[in-house]
Parts: C-alpha cells; sequence; structure tokens
C-alpha cells in the first residue's frame, strides 16, 4: 500500500470512514502519521468545543464571583474552587463513574424519557468534564481581568452618563477580555494538551475511534517502540500549539487596536532643504 492509498484509507477512520480495520504487520512512517494525525481530529474536537462553550460560563462565573449578593458570589467561587482544586485526572474518574450509575433505561422528566447512556462516552462525557474545568481556570483569569480594571475608565463612563448593561458591555467587559487575554491564551494550549488524558479516563472510544494517543499506544504496543509514534504525537501537538498562538494573537491584536503600539505608522520621507 502507497502512502497515498495510506492516506485514503486511514486519514479520516478516526470518525468511522475508510478502513474498519487497523494494520497488522509491516508498519511504515505514513501509517502512523496518518493514523495519529486522524485521531488528532478528536483532541481538536475536544479543545474547540469545550473552549468555545466554556468561555460563555468562565464569563458568566466571573461576574457571578465579582457579584455583591453572596448568593450569586458563593456558588461561584466554590465551583472555581473545586475544579481548580482537584486534578483534572480525578475529574474524569468521577464524572464517568456519576454516570455509569444513571439508570440505563432514561430518566423520566415531565414524562418523558431522557436517554443517559451517551453520556458515557468520550465524546460526550469527557468533553463535559473538560468543559467544567477550563470554565473553571478561565472565570478566575476573567475575574482577575475584571478587578484589575482602572478606575479612570470606570469614572469616565459614570462621568459620561454611561452605566448598567452599556457600561458593561462598552467598557467592563472588553477590558476585562484586553487584560486576560494573554493568560487566556495559556489556558487554551493547556486545554488542548490536557485532551491527551481523555485516552487515560474511563471514558471509551466508540468502534476504536479513538484520539491521537489511542493509535500512538497502538503503534507502541505492537512494534514494542514509543519512540517513533510519541514523537509524532507531540508533532502534532507543537503544530497545534504554533496555530492557537496564531489565532489567539490575531484576537489579541484585534482587542488592542486602538493602542498606538498597535496602529500601523506611515513613514514620510521628507527632503532636506538646504538654503
Amino acid at each position: 500500500m502507497t502512502c497515498v492509498e495510506t492516506i485514503q484509507a486511514y486519514a479520516f477512520r478516526s470518525l468511522g470512514y475508510g478502513e474498519n480495520l487497523l494494520p497488522r504487520t509491516d508498519f511504515t512512517l505514513c501509517q502512523h502519521f496518518t493514523l495519529i494525525g486522524s485521531g488528532m481530529i478528536w483532541n481538536v474536537y475536544f479543545g474547540v468545543m469545550a473552549l468555545g462553550f466554556g468561555f460563555f460560563l468562565a464569563n458568566a462565573l466571573a461576574l457571578a464571583k465579582a457579584a455583591r449578593s453572596p448568593w450569586a458570589r458563593k456558588p461561584a467561587e466554590w465551583f472555581i474552587f473545586v475544579f481548580r482544586g482537584s486534578p483534572l485526572f480525578i475529574q474524569f474518574f468521577i464524572a464517568y463513574e456519576t454516570l455509569v450509575l444513571l439508570p440505563r433505561a432514561g430518566i423520566d422528566v415531565f414524562g418523558i424519557t431522557v436517554e443517559t447512556a451517551w453520556l458515557t462516552r468520550a465524546w460526550a462525557g469527557a468533553l463535559l468534564v473538560l468543559f467544567l474545568n477550563t470554565a473553571a481556570y478561565s472565570a478566575e483569569i476573567f475575574y482577575g481581568a475584571l478587578r484589575s480594571i482602572p478606575k479612570g475608565d470606570l469614572e469616565a463612563a459614570d462621568a459620561y452618563g454611561i452605566s448598567g448593561w452599556q457600561k458593561f458591555r462598552r467598557i467592563q467587559w472588553p477590558t476585562m477580555l484586553r487584560l486576560g487575554w494573554p493568560a487566556y491564551t495559556n489556558e487554551a494550549i493547556f486545554l488542548f494538551h490536557a485532551t491527551t488524558l481523555v485516552f487515560f479516563a474511563s471514558f471509551p472510544a466508540f468502534r476504536q475511534m479513538g484520539d491521537a494517543l489511542y493509535y500512538a499506544n497502538y503503534f507502541a504496543d505492537k512494534t514494542f517502540n514509543p519512540f517513533i509514534p510519541y514523537p509524532i504525537v507531540g508533532f502534532y501537538f507543537i503544530l497545534l500549539t504554533l496555530v492557537i498562538i496564531w489565532v489567539f494573537g490575531l484576537v489579541n491584536r484585534r482587542l488592542n487596536r486602538h493602542l498606538p503600539s498597535n496602529q500601523r505608522v506611515r513613514n514620510r520621507l521628507r527632503m532636506n532643504v538646504i538654503r
């Protein structure tokens, strides 16, 4: 099988398309890169979905933690404390055991039976854990940024008669994002790296359609040589990290486009006139 045929057969195997059977013998470097790259689709899925939904929950938690009312502040503080204070791997284990205990026949909600078996799959259960975990860490970042907003900006808003929702939308929220975005970029990188823990968690892959580490472990078990598949996983994650840095850098420049350091200055050539 040539490398082109290998790519056609295994490029989307992690999604259920292509060859059903994994190669058994004569493992080539092309097979390593293709299958591990196919598994990276799931790692990207976990990271993008958890980061996307977690961003909105993190904003809500940061606002709740900064609220004056203890009914809003205390639940947010405890949520952030629990998920930041416990290891992510333990959260995977507890979540899986909890979801397994749900009735297999489903739960009756207002007379309607809701299926729960799908929650024990990696694509749903593991995503839920990553979503809650990154929301807690991101909320603490945004809370610190919210508390670091210069008082002069808020006083200026009050002087112009901007208050309430307009004040938050036009002053507080953009400033919070600008201050917290560099740290949030690091959290995004850590989250994508943490998706490798899904393989070690109890959540099973569906029909052998696992993530990158699933295929790397398969090659390592078959060849007894971990020094080829695992560096390939690291190589893919380095590329993914570069993409994350580039995308978040574009957003950061967009958020800070009004600053003089980010504005393009045209150089004008002026001729010296000798008198």
